[in-house]
């Protein structure tokens, strides 16, 4: 079954630790309900997400993004079809950027908005395929 991937980027509005956690918490309930599968990349500068599933979910997802106060700056990075998913096992997995993720200064200068869709692919492809750190 062929299933939509989408990458987008934001801007956080009023980043702090209990608003992501709502937003971790909701995200996981609708997307397990949905069938949507992905992963978000938190830091205080910028929210980088990967969804995956059938499209019309994965489509109406990023309109309620798009529509939230707490996203500023919603950029559409990578839409394609996949055979498979990335995140099979994940509703929304969380990770904070390491340090292979831009720095604040080149966020600023748009290194994320100017990423091609296949960098922004490795980024995932590679959280996808590290361990999770107890």
């Amino acid at each position: 079954m062929r299933l939509a991937q989408l990458i987008y980027i934001s801007r956080p509005f009023g980043f702090e630790a209990r608003t992501l956690d709502n937003i971790l918490l909701k995200a996981r309930a609708k997307n397990a309900l949905s069938g949507l599968t992905g992963a978000l990349i938190v830091r205080a500068d910028l929210y980088m997400q990967l969804l995956e599933g059938p499209r019309e979910a994965v489509t109406a997802t990023l309109a309620r993004i798009v529509s939230d106060d707490r996203h500023l700056e919603v950029s559409l990075i990578h839409c394609g079809d996949v055979n498979e998913r990335l995140f099979p096992h994940w509703s929304m997995r969380d990770d904070p950027a390491r340090s292979w993720m831009w720095s604040q200064e080149q966020v600023r200068a748009g290194a994320a908005r100017n990423a091609g869709a296949a960098e922004a692919l490795a980024v995932f492809q590679r959280l996808a395929a590290e361990p999770l750190e107890a």
